[in-house]
């Protein structure tokens, strides 16, 4: 009868524990929306820690203060990782934007839909993140094409698009500024009295303009 031989057992790699982190971001953006289902996901995909606000599409990347804590908490190497690519941004611009920045500094981004993972595409990253770049330079002329068209129209019609009344040169002027302060939409909404939705287009229509 031969000898029984211990052989010891090699650790596959795939069960390795990883050398870089991996941070997690959820959000919704209203109140009647919860991030618990992100949240399960996002920790069942190896997330250490998930950073999670409910905050208006609308609101910009500075005021929000969750996903500029997951950014913060990433170091080169670690991966960002998000239920969708819309988690990143509130458009396409800004989300390309965004993984271009953090590819700049060593940092993958991961999505749970599988529409992208930078880790696994290796020296292929760059050429996705070329394509995105410009299917969103597409986007970008679009709606700078469709603003310039709206203004002109109001201009044309004295002011009234579709119905809507005319906000007057003061108000507008008065929205611009109070943005500039870095109130928020609400808050400019509390001081001008305009609807968000009026705030919304003059402060887009005058960041087009001026690109």
């Amino acid at each position: 009868m031969g000898k029984f031989q211990k052989r010891k057992f090699e650790r596959p790699s795939f069960m390795d524990k990883p050398n870089y982190k991996s941070i997690g971001y959820a959000r919704v953006s209203t109140s009647g929306q919860t991030t618990e289902g992100q949240f399960a996901d996002l920790k069942k995909e190896g997330c250490c820690v998930v950073f999670q606000e409910t905050i208006s599409t609308t609101v910009k990347e500075k005021e929000r203060p969750q996903l500029m804590a997951a950014l913060n908490a990433l170091d080169e190497g670690d991966e960002l990782v998000v239920s969708k690519m819309d988690r990143l941004g509130r458009t396409q611009v800004e989300v390309v934007n965004r993984i271009h920045d953090l590819q700049q500094q060593g940092i993958h981004i991961r999505t749970l839909d599988g529409l992208i993972n930078t880790r696994g595409l290796g020296k292929f990253a760059p050429v996705l993140i070329g394509l995105l770049s410009g299917l969103a330079e597409v986007e970008r002329s679009l709606t700078r094409e469709r603003t310039i068209e709206s203004i002109q129209h109001r201009k044309e019609t004295g002011g009234n698009l579709g119905g809507r009344p005319k906000t007057s040169r003061v108000k507008e002027g008065l929205v611009l500024r109070l943005r500039k302060e870095g109130c928020s939409y609400r808050s400019i909404r509390a001081q001008t009295g305009l609807a968000l939705s009026t705030i919304r287009r003059i402060i887009v229509e005058q960041e087009v303009v001026a690109v």
